[in-house]
């Protein structure tokens, strides 16, 4: 309601998304935003635009009469968080069980996503894929979003598709891990020094310096903007990542994980090896189906 408001008020008053944005010394995309419903606005900034397109305080007085840290379901819950992703300036990250999709290799994706694939639909398997590696572009990019996540050791320990995936995402971490923008630590199991939330939060840093926490449900995800939700997510937080590994340990962790793959996949590959050989030597032989009748033999 009030995005459309305020496209109302730009038209009216005669300027451009483009325009407006350069009054309020903010990029095009932002005032789309606004407009659209999918960012609210600061105070302040409604301030200025009142004045700018000359509502006489009305945008004000309208801005005031909406809840904007509604508990509101989103249909698209995801493509809202992929764009919120997309503009954010640093992500904090705390998951359990799975790798986040920021940090997932491509064979791990695949796994992750073959599993949910109950249509065995190749089209919808690729569409997945590529949309979820292109998310990473921005914080592998030279100078990219700063990054900080901590894995619970059991994200580490939960076999995805195989030693060998497994294998592969472990390495996967240790290089994504050397990127100055990147921080990765893990929570092990016997950590004991906070109760850790219960389920995966993502904090998200906008440019503005707002504030975003996104975690999900079974169907859904949630998000808010609430200064006190914010502020409770970021103390605990900062709380657990106190607690858990230092970088360094995390990274041994990690590396002993990945020679422990490295060691079942060597082990499943022999095993196949040994499994091929013994049907290659049974072959041919006739199997008698009735039992062995032992028979006098002659004495020397």
């Amino acid at each position: 309601m009030f995005g459309e408001a305020l496209r109302f008020a730009r038209e009216q008053a005669g300027l451009k998304q483009e325009e407006l944005a350069a009054l309020l010394h903010c990029h095009r995309t932002v005032i789309t935003r606004y407009e659209g419903g999918k960012r609210p606005m600061d105070r302040d900034m409604v301030e200025r635009a009142d004045e700018f397109l000359a509502m006489g305080g009305l945008l004000v007085r309208l801005w005031e009469r909406v809840d904007w840290h509604a508990d509101v379901e989103h249909p698209d819950w995801f493509q809202k968080y992929v764009e919120l992703e997309e503009e954010a300036v640093g992500v904090r990250v705390l998951q359990y069980m799975r790798m986040n999709g920021l940090l997932q290799c491509e064979e791990y994706a695949y796994e992750i996503f073959r599993l949910g694939d109950a249509r065995n639909n190749p089209q919808w398997l690729s569409e997945r894929m590529t949309a979820r590696l292109s998310r990473q572009d921005r914080f592998l990019a030279e100078h990219g979003p700063s990054m900080i996540a901590i894995l619970h050791e059991s994200a580490i320990r939960t076999v995805i598709g195989g030693p060998g995936v497994m294998r592969r995402q472990m390495e996967h971490l240790l290089s994504v891990g050397e990127r100055t923008n990147v921080a990765i630590q893990v929570a092990p199991f016997a950590l004991r020094a906070r109760k850790l939330p219960s389920t995966p939060v993502i904090l998200l840093e906008m440019p503005d310096g707002k504030e975003w926490v996104y975690s999900e449900s079974l169907y859904r995800g949630h998000f808010s903007d609430a200064p006190a939700v914010v502020q409770e997510s970021r103390r605990d937080f900062d709380l657990v990542r106190g607690a858990v590994l230092s970088m360094d340990d995390s990274h041994a962790l990690i590396a002993e994980a990945m020679e422990e793959y490295r060691y079942a996949e060597r082990r499943a590959e022999r095993g196949v090896v040994a499994q091929e050989q013994l049907q290659r030597g049974q072959r041919g032989r006739v199997h008698r189906g009735g039992p062995r009748i032992p028979r006098p033999r002659p004495r020397a």
